[in-house]
């Protein structure tokens, strides 16, 4: 063995305490991000607490019992089956089987083992999460084009219109986050990790497919290539680390989807029929343009025009997205996660929500915040700052739809 080989083989060698030498760093290259991602977000949730004060609601149960955090909550107190929580719909006991499991399995991990019910607990994870995410989107970004655009990215993702999301007990956050770290781990070649993260993605929310997808399809393309190229070079990866990660990527979410149709008896199709409870199926986007088109007929509440134009602006940022030529992985996930919100029927208040996983549409605008002045930069996310934080209150408070 030669001199050379013995160094690569040394320097390749995980060393005491490395990995956690590696994590300390990596978190101390990203606290600028994730302390200004912090700031925003308490100044949402503090914005939230006082009008809920002065309604005479508690702020802890706005934020983590509203809409769909009740089917999360009744999931993670009776397991699924358990009567329909109070005012929801459908009134059917088998429409919480919409919702996946690995959120209420957290929360119910969480509030066995420490002293808080669940409904702190779906905070404490959905906060937890949020953070994670934030984190993840730092690494893509900041992986491919610095740490100030990555900064920035982390910004514009906590300054959405919907962004209030982040701040409740809903399964977003934590979808972002392992979709953000599986796409790091594409980026730097871990397909291992990629694909188990990929696989809890699927255990999230549906649309959690959008991970397993992008690892398909990285899989896939790399096998591709190394028929093609001949001979692998010592550093890369055994081919075998892809394929496994291939065969993991999607369990999650087929295990579930499997396991639903065995439970309702209705065979592979069971969990489609079990969205079709909730008005939910793939059309390929005609409820999505009919619902436009009311729009321009008819009246309709704020949240339905804003949905239309978070969903043109995603449309446009896409189209940007695309122009840029980002690494595959994120093209593919980007590009699945959309088809799956454009696609389907079902609110369509709801569909800027689906897309708030989709945190690679905003790599252009960070990019050109990165490079901006800053005077443009002061009235960007100042103004971004007022949209975010007005329209969540108005969601949470006063809209007269759900989210």
């Amino acid at each position: 063995m030669s001199a050379e080989t013995v160094d690569t083989a040394a320097a390749a060698a995980p060393r005491p305490g490395s990995v956690r030498v590696h994590v300390r760093a990596a978190l101390r290259r990203a606290a600028p991000a994730l302390a200004l991602f912090a700031a925003i977000r308490l100044a949402g949730a503090m914005c939230t607490a006082l009008w809920a004060w002065h309604t005479g609601r508690h702020p802890r149960n706005l934020l983590g019992a509203t809409w769909d955090s009740n089917w999360y909550l009744s999931v993670a107190r009776y397991g699924y089956g358990s009567p329909t929580p109070h005012r929801m719909w459908p009134p059917d006991p088998l429409a919480d089987l919409a919702f996946f499991p690995l959120y209420p399995g957290l929360i119910r991990g969480v509030s066995t083992a420490l002293p808080i019910g669940a409904l702190s607990a779906g905070l404490l994870l959905a906060w937890t999460a949020a953070a994670v995410a934030a984190w993840g989107i730092f690494a893509v970004g900041a992986h491919l084009h610095g740490r100030r655009a990555g900064t920035f990215l982390v910004a514009l993702w906590a300054l959405l219109p919907h962004a209030v999301i982040e701040s409740l007990s809903y399964t977003e956050p934590l979808l972002t986050a392992l979709a953000a770290w599986a796409l790091y781990a594409l980026l730097t070649d871990r397909p291992l990790w990629a694909g188990a993260l990929a696989a809890l993605a699927g255990l999230a929310r549906p649309n959690g497919l959008a991970v397993a997808a992008a690892v398909l399809v990285v899989v896939g393309v790399r096998t591709w290539r190394r028929g093609r190229d001949g001979p692998v070079p010592r550093q890369e990866r055994p081919l075998w680390h892809y394929w496994t990660a291939a065969l993991t990527a999607p369990a999650g979410w087929l295990g579930y989807v499997l396991w639903v149709g065995a439970r309702t008896g209705w065979g592979p199709r069971g969990y489609f029929q079990v969205q079709e409870l909730w008005g939910s199926r793939f059309d390929f986007g005609r409820d999505t343009l009919r619902s436009v088109k009311r729009l321009f007929l008819h009246d309709a509440p704020l949240v339905q025009y804003m949905a239309a134009a978070v969903l043109a602006v995603a449309l446009l940022l896409l189209v940007l997205l695309v122009l840029d030529r980002p690494p595959l992985p994120l093209l593919v996930y980007t590009a699945v996660l959309m088809a799956m919100a454009l696609g389907g029927t079902g609110y369509f208040p709801s569909k800027p929500r689906f897309l708030l996983p989709a945190f690679p549409l905003l790599i252009p605008a960070a990019v050109a915040l990165a490079r901006a002045r800053p005077r443009a930069v002061v009235l960007t996310t100042g103004a971004l700052a007022v949209l975010s934080l007005g329209y969540g209150l108005y969601l949470l408070t006063m809209a007269p739809e759900p989210l």
